[in-house]
């Protein structure tokens, strides 16, 4: 007797019920194609104004979350496709966020870079520029010279304070200067610019005062407690271990600080420190009220008005002269200058945790 063997479909086991392993990029891409479509079709029957792109994505992103979430239930079950809907749904949250940072650079550096790339913007001012023309050296010598005299001021007073909250800090004083700092980083920014122009203002008695040194006064009162923090913070996560380790090899205290603690946290302090002066750099109303601004250069920090480049785009923007279009090139230019100021920072500030950072085994 012959038996007769019928063939069977061959199945894997660990792929069955399992959406295909591109599926998620071919729904995305379905999804942004229909949204595209969709507006497409309302910007040529006039219903909006031309053809919105950051709509699309938005849309086409919410499209791809519902349709990735019924075609993962029809196959891969209700427990998959939960988890398939959580993961879109992150992925969302992150492209809605990088959305307004990318086109804030986008937008920054489209309408700056033809004034940045003038062969006079960085080598001259706007001293009897009227037009056309002129720098932004003026308003950069004046941004390192307030924010290096602010950093000055800052990071000693900061971070001693940030050691005595973490190392000696007890009781009603501790919990007082703790209480203050906390106030102090909610402070408005014109607020800062306020109190640095009344105190030498009084000081002076000049009603009219402006200089430098006031703005290096009014940015350290915004900085300090970000410098307090962020150090205390990283004190905070030494490890008493260490500590302990010295104090039993009869190290005094102050030593153990010196020898111990601060090299074990330094990065962390240094990247503390980049990120607040990052903070503050870009900062107008207290510069505004207490620096002024200029058309000239001005190296000297304790005598007359300085210009810096976050006024210097304000200034600009607001006080356009016969052509317009000269002034708004160069308060973007402006802006894209600080921008990257402000990128080269958080790249130092990296590149130095990197390098103080503890290395660990042998």
């Amino acid at each position: 007797m012959t038996s007769v063997t019928e063939a069977r479909p061959l199945t894997n086991s660990l792929t069955a019920g399992k959406l295909p392993k591109r599926s998620s990029l071919w729904i995305m891409l379905a999804s942004w194609a229909v949204s595209a479509a969709f507006f497409g079709v309302l910007s040529m029957s006039g219903a909006v104004d031309g053809f919105n792109l950051v709509g699309t994505l938005v849309v086409g992103t919410v499209l791809y979350c519902a349709g990735i979430y019924v075609f993962s239930r029809a196959v891969e079950g209700s427990r998959k496709a939960t988890d398939r809907l959580m993961t879109a749904l992150v992925t969302t949250a992150f492209v809605i966020a990088l959305l307004p940072l990318i086109s804030i650079l986008y937008t920054t550096v489209a309408n700056g870079l033809p004034a940045f790339l003038t062969p006079t913007f960085f080598t001259s001012s706007q001293r009897n520029v009227v037009g056309e023309g002129g720098g932004v050296l003026h308003a950069i010598m004046g941004t390192l010279l307030i924010t290096g005299m602010a950093t000055v001021i800052s990071v000693p007073i900061g971070l001693l304070t940030a050691l005595y909250l973490v190392e000696y800090g007890r009781g009603k004083l501790a919990r007082a200067i703790t209480f203050f700092v906390d106030v102090m980083t909610g402070i408005p920014s014109i607020v800062a610019g306020l109190f640095a122009f009344a105190l030498f203002a009084l000081l002076f008695n000049d009603p009219g005062i402006r200089f430098g040194f006031g703005g290096a006064i009014a940015l350290s009162v915004l900085m300090i407690p970000v410098v307090v923090r962020s150090s205390e913070e990283m004190l905070k996560l030494v490890p008493n271990e260490l500590r302990e380790a010295a104090y039993a090899l009869g190290v005094p205290k102050w030593l153990t600080i010196v020898k111990v603690v601060l090299p074990t946290s330094i990065a962390g302090i240094v990247t503390g420190i980049m990120l607040s002066i990052a903070r503050v750099i870009g900062e107008t109303a207290p510069l505004l009220i207490i620096a002024g601004f200029t058309a000239s250069m001005n190296y000297d920090l304790f005598s007359e008005r300085m210009m810096t480049l976050p006024v210097f785009v304000y200034n600009q923007y607001a006080s356009q002269g016969v052509d317009s279009q000269a002034y708004i090139d160069r308060a973007w230019a402006g802006a894209l200058t600080l921008i990257l100021i402000v990128m080269a920072l958080n790249l130092i500030a990296r590149i130095i945790a990197k390098i103080f950072s503890p290395k660990f085994g042998r």
